[in-house]
């Protein structure tokens, strides 16, 4: 099974999301993971509140802010829109999604990237099976 990271600076939001959604969404396809290159001690709260109302997941039960080297070798490694340059985090496939970072906005902005994370993971989810990547 190809294993996925999902990759940000803090690791506190964006990558958050797309881990929980990764497993409660394609886990048949592939595993998941975030991490980044700083941690924060906590993930954005926002994120957590909306994620269990929306996807009824609870983010700080089954997840915590990692770095890089916290997490096993990957397949696939999807950077949010952060820029962020992976050289030490060596895979067979790279793509940047090109979020922007809703912390510190009002709840439309996350929701507006909550959604935008879920259709990524169900392409990425679809592609993986297809044998594509």
């Amino acid at each position: 099974m190809k294993k996925v990271a999902f990759i940000c600076v803090h690791n506190s939001c964006r990558s958050q999301m797309a881990e929980a959604l990764g497993k409660k969404l394609a886990a048949d396809a592939f595993q998941s993971w975030s991490a980044g290159t700083e941690t924060k001690p906590c993930i954005n709260q926002d994120a957590v509140r909306l994620m269990k109302q929306v996807h009824n997941i609870d983010m700080e039960k089954t997840q915590y802010s990692k770095l890089l080297c916290d997490i096993p070798a990957v397949d696939i490694v999807v950077t949010m829109g952060c820029n962020v340059q992976c050289p030490t985090l060596p895979c067979s496939h790279r793509e940047d999604w090109g979020l922007e970072d809703p912390s510190g906005r009002e709840d439309e902005c996350f929701l507006a990237t909550m959604r935008l994370i879920e259709e990524k993971v169900l392409d990425l989810r679809r592609r993986v099976k297809e044998g594509l990547l």
